[in-house]
């Protein structure tokens, strides 16, 4: 008898130890195997810290002027100073003459004149967070402006405009695929769930929304959003034009997996239950496949941000004196400045690294995501 309890014993403690995997889990585990989608994590993390601080990490405000340096090229931070060997950071100052050939103003370096890099360094007075007034930039120089990616032809420091366009751009990915959620999952629920006139109904509005070129589209809704109105309110507007056209893509996939499991059992249970439609939908089916609906969603937030910086290049999204990427590139549409000033497509790589990492992070999410995928 005391083998016996005592087998049961260690079998009770074995079981006891038995470790059972959620599903968030399983796909958490599934998801470090991607590599690509282990990089997009993190640098997607970086970018919206960088929406957060980008007052503190910029050295200027995105309106000051340095007119003594318009369209000046970008300046190399050094480690190395002949005669002294490895330093710490510094840039050379800039010195303007004119060229004799296009008579534009150019700028070389004056090696002479070496400015240090410091960190915590004061400099124009901002409201962080729009709560506090501070003067603590993350780095300057002293006595000399730093231009890491160049000027823009009023002088204004780029890199500073680039942080601060971030903000908007980013942005706008977040709030259009929160307004692009709601929509597909009502509608994409709706018609999944109680099929006839009303699947028939979202559905064909789907295929015309589709069939309608993309750029034509967005360039007809943006140009009905009245150019008189407020920055805050041609923002909300450029949202509603994305949305209205990005929100087919996600109603499709719960459309699909509604019909899928409205039949389950434990959705004939909800039913007896006394459970409204709403709440068949709402409780029960949509939670069953969420994974899902974030990697739809994840996938979605590039979408919006080429949508805004499409727009707002075209001269038909956001205009100046709001900062954007899209508003930033629009001193890239002259071919001639652009090959004088090559550092004015600076947002571009912006764009690219931040709609290349999503999709990383959206194919990680996916393949985690798929129960099937081995």
């Amino acid at each position: 008898m005391t083998v016996a309890s005592g087998g049961v014993d260690e079998k009770r403690a074995a079981e006891e130890r038995l470790f059972v995997a959620s599903q968030w889990q399983l796909i958490w585990w599934k998801f470090r195997k991607h590599k690509l989608a282990m990089i997009g994590g993190p640098v997607v993390i970086v970018l919206y810290l960088i929406v957060l601080f980008c007052e503190f990490l910029s050295p200027y405000s995105p309106g000051q002027r340095f007119g003594d340096y318009v369209d000046s090229q970008p300046q190399a931070v050094r480690l190395y100073q002949p005669g002294r060997g490895l330093t710490a950071p510094f840039v050379y100052g800039l010195e303007s003459g004119r060229d004799q050939q296009s008579f534009r103003i150019i700028y070389t370096e004056d090696t002479t004149r070496v400015y240090p890099i410091h960190l915590f360094v004061q400099g124009e007075p901002y409201k962080f967070w729009g709560l506090w007034e501070t003067r603590v930039h993350l780095f300057g120089t002293i006595g000399e402006p730093v231009f890491l990616m160049g000027t823009d032809r009023l002088g204004r420091d780029l890199f500073t405009r680039i942080l601060f366009g971030s903000r908007i751009s980013l942005s706008i990915g977040l709030v259009g695929v929160a307004m692009t959620f709601v929509l597909g999952m009502l509608l994409g629920g709706l018609s999944g769930y109680l099929g006839g006139m009303v699947d028939t109904l979202v559905q064909r509005s789907i295929d015309f929304l589709r069939s309608i070129p993309t750029i034509p589209l967005w360039m007809a809704l943006a140009a009905a959003v009245p150019r008189d109105w407020p920055p805050l309110r041609i923002y909300f507007g450029i949202v509603v034009v994305l949305s209205v056209i990005g929100w087919t893509g996600l109603a499709r996939v719960v459309r699909g997996k509604l019909l899928s499991l409205r039949e389950e059992d434990f959705v004939m249970a909800a039913k007896l239950a006394g459970a409204t439609d709403m709440r068949v939908i709402v409780r029960h089916l949509l939670p069953s496949f969420f994974s899902y609906i974030i990697v739809q969603l994840t996938m979605a937030v590039p979408y919006m941000i080429l949508g805004e910086t499409s727009l707002s290049f075209l001269g038909l999204g956001l205009q100046p004196p709001v900062v954007s990427w899209g508003v930033l590139l629009q001193d890239t549409q002259n071919i001639q400045s652009l090959a004088h000033y090559p550092w004015r497509m600076f947002p571009v790589l912006f764009v690219i690294v931040t709609v290349l990492t999503f999709n990383f992070l959206g194919d990680g999410l996916r393949d985690a995501a798929d129960p099937y995928a081995r």
